[in-house]
């Protein structure tokens, strides 16, 4: 066994609402990894229904990594959302025009964040609410109903309005040797045959996987 195909719209068989959530993706500008899942009782269809004010025009790409697990009515808040703050008042009066197009700003991008981006092996709780420009490292968590305005460290544990670190889930040394290992690049066959190491914490085994050293066996 080499574990599920990542091409699979329905990898638990009976259990619909969960989906491998790249097959369910029709925007250009959303890019979902293998093996990050959507769970929604109303089905995975509906995770771009969550992607908002994501114009095209704006530019700005949604990108999900692999192995991600993302629970219902998580939200994007897109760049598309984004008003300037430059006047007095915010309100996008050139967007309506018939005249009112003369307040058009001159820079069209001066509120835009860049791309959201979330890492592999992110975990994010129900309802949860990311805003544009946005970057999750790798292994962290969001917790549920948590509003992230800022980026989130590599396996950090982050909840609140806004987000905050409530905690790191692993000594730094550890986690700069999981950034290094990077399991999640593996072939799904190596994935398999480490499962093991990758659910128990036996770090010396995926270093050895991996062909790289520990950092207490550096010289």
């Amino acid at each position: 066994m080499k574990g599920p195909s990542p091409e699979d719209r329905e990898p638990m068989k009976g259990f619909a609402q969960l989906g491998y959530l790249k097959n369910f993706i029709t925007r250009e500008n959303i890019i979902v990894g293998d093996y990050t899942y959507y769970d929604d009782p109303q089905g995975p269809e509906r995770f771009e229904e969550n992607v908002l004010y994501h114009f095209p025009f704006i530019g700005d790409t949604l990108i999900i990594g692999r192995f991600c697990a993302i629970a219902k009515d998580v939200k994007f808040i897109m760049n598309g959302a984004n008003h300037s703050l430059d006047g007095f008042s915010t309100y996008p009066f050139y967007i309506f025009g018939n005249g009112w197009e003369k307040v058009t700003p001159k820079d069209e991008n001066q509120t835009y964040k860049g791309d959201t981006v979330i890492g592999n092996d992110v975990w994010i709780g129900y309802e949860a609410t990311i805003l544009p420009g946005v970057h999750l490292g790798d292994g962290a968590i969001i917790a549920s109903k948590s509003v992230v305005t800022r980026d989130v460290p590599p396996y950090a544990i982050v909840g609140g309005n806004p987000a905050s670190v409530i905690k790191h889930r692993f000594d730094e040394q550890t986690i700069d040797q999981l950034l290094r290992i990077a399991w999640w690049h593996w072939p799904a066959d190596k994935i398999t045959e480490n499962l093991e190491a990758i659910v128990g914490c036996d770090l010396d085994r995926l270093n050895q996987a991996s062909g790289l050293q520990s950092k207490s066996e550096t010289p």
